[in-house]
């Protein structure tokens, strides 16, 4: 069936290659496609899957989207973000480590998402100013801006797929005093190196994922201290330093001391936030604006399909333990309702649809509970679009979190079994803790002598 249908893909970061590869996949299939066009702000794709060594703004006056720091390892195995027809192995031709350091996850993002016929889509250095849906006529209006050129464009399309991430726009909290302190104070959004904090006595607030690992990075490259300050409850790690402790929340800030809602104080020379991220969307119109917490089932039909009006798709914006594999399939779902292939029930129906899964997630009480939720999420739009693969990586999540709530510094020091070819990977030669060398080399041939040239 010939589409006269237009899409647009705003974000060329790992959802919104995703989407742009499972379209690839049905033209080599003998689908037509739609006019498909991907606005990408930036000068090359990638997203938060590239360094980026600048913060705040950037030379075209826009907020920095990039977070990734020098010294990222992943924290989850790779086994968990392999693509189903592309592996790690495929990738790199030869069995490595479970947790590969940035660059190498670049490297085999780059192997999978960026071609030709991907990169034909795109156009970069493209910012998307403002999107509304015309009632009347019954399509997106959208307003773009090349960046260089400070050119304006006015289009209109069928459908359009937001895949603009999520991880780039701070939450920033207030403490009293906090204008009193006199050391830095930064997001983990605007970390970039661990070593400009050696010999520092560091305060980290938020107990998360980033702050676990930022806490690891700072210690690993010689800062003096860190305490990681949490809202709830104390992690309780095994931490690798005696110089390593954990308080409840801030209270105040007086020049350097910082006092903590038990009654404690301590003085420190930097602060750290790692408080998250917001969903943003300022180039939407209001109503066509998600508006979420960092959950692991945002008010959308299967996740992905805004019920107000359908023809809004949204890429990626559940809270993760899956990511590219997610990506991967959400990409598929996308597609498949461009195309036809899904014909979506009515509205009430969706809702109803959503509102079970949130409930399910509603009682949810631990993590462990949550990696078997997003198993039952991927299992279920799997289905959706007849995916010949078994996505599930629940029992191998299950061993990792067992690990890593024990041991903060040696979990990357596992190996887990890939669920596409059934090949154990390398125990590293060097454990993560002792490991300062992130090139893609040493990750590759197991050697931390080696350096990337």
């Amino acid at each position: 069936i010939m589409s006269t249908s237009s899409v647009l893909v705003i974000g060329a970061g790992p959802s919104g290659l995703s989407v742009l590869s499972a379209f690839n996949d049905a033209s080599k299939q003998g689908h037509s496609l739609p006019k498909i066009v991907c606005y990408e702000r930036a000068a090359d794709p990638l997203g938060l899957w590239k360094y980026n060594w600048k913060t705040g703004t950037d030379e075209h006056g826009l907020p920095v989207h990039e977070s990734q720091y020098k010294y990222l390892w992943a924290n989850g195995p790779k086994e968990s973000i392999e693509f189903p027809d592309y592996t790690y192995m495929d990738h790199f031709g030869r069995n490595t480590p479970s947790f590969p350091p940035r660059k190498a996850i670049s490297d085999y993002l780059k192997g999978k998402l960026i071609n030709e016929k991907n990169l034909n889509f795109i156009n970069f250095n493209t910012y998307v100013k403002y999107v509304k849906f015309n009632d009347d006529k019954h399509v997106f209006e959208v307003r773009s801006m090349n960046v260089d050129t400070k050119e304006e464009r006015f289009e209109c399309f069928d459908y359009v797929v937001v895949a603009t991430g999520h991880f780039s726009t701070p939450n920033i909290p207030d403490f009293e005093g906090m204008a009193t302190f006199p050391g830095s104070i930064i997001h983990s959004h605007n970390f970039r190196d661990a070593r400009v904090y050696t010999g520092k006595r560091v305060l980290i607030i938020g107990a998360g994922y980033s702050g676990d690992d930022i806490t690891m990075q700072i210690m690993k490259f010689g800062a003096k201290s860190a305490t990681v300050s949490y809202r709830t409850k104390p992690r309780k790690y095994n931490w690798p330093s005696p110089e390593i402790d954990e308080r409840p929340l801030v209270e105040s800030v007086k020049g350097k001391c910082v006092s903590f809602i038990d009654g404690s104080s301590r003085e420190y020379d930097d602060i750290i936030l790692c408080t998250g991220y917001l969903h943003d969307f300022p180039f939407l119109e209001r109503n066509l604006h998600l508006e979420t917490t960092n959950t692991f089932y945002p008010p959308l039909y299967k996740g992905v399909v805004w019920i107000n009006n359908p023809h809004l798709l949204y890429m990626g914006m559940q809270n993760q333990f899956y990511t590219f594999s997610m990506f991967y399939v959400q990409g598929i779902f996308v597609k498949d309702v461009v195309l036809g292939n899904i014909k979506l029930p009515e509205a009430s129906a969706m809702v109803a649809d959503m509102n079970e899964w949130i409930s399910s997630l509603n009682k949810c009480t631990v993590d462990t509970a949550l990696i078997d939720f997003q198993t039952d999420y991927l299992e279920d739009i799997s289905k959706q679009v007849n995916l010949p693969y078994n996505l599930s990586f629940a029992k191998q999540f299950h061993e990792y979190f067992a690990t890593r709530q024990v041991e903060l510094a040696t979990y990357r020091d596992k190996a887990y079994i890939s669920i596409f070819n059934k090949e154990l990977a390398l125990l590293p030669t060097t454990p993560w803790w002792k490991s300062m060398n992130e090139s893609m080399e040493a990750f590759v041939h197991n050697d931390q002598s080696l350096c990337d040239n």
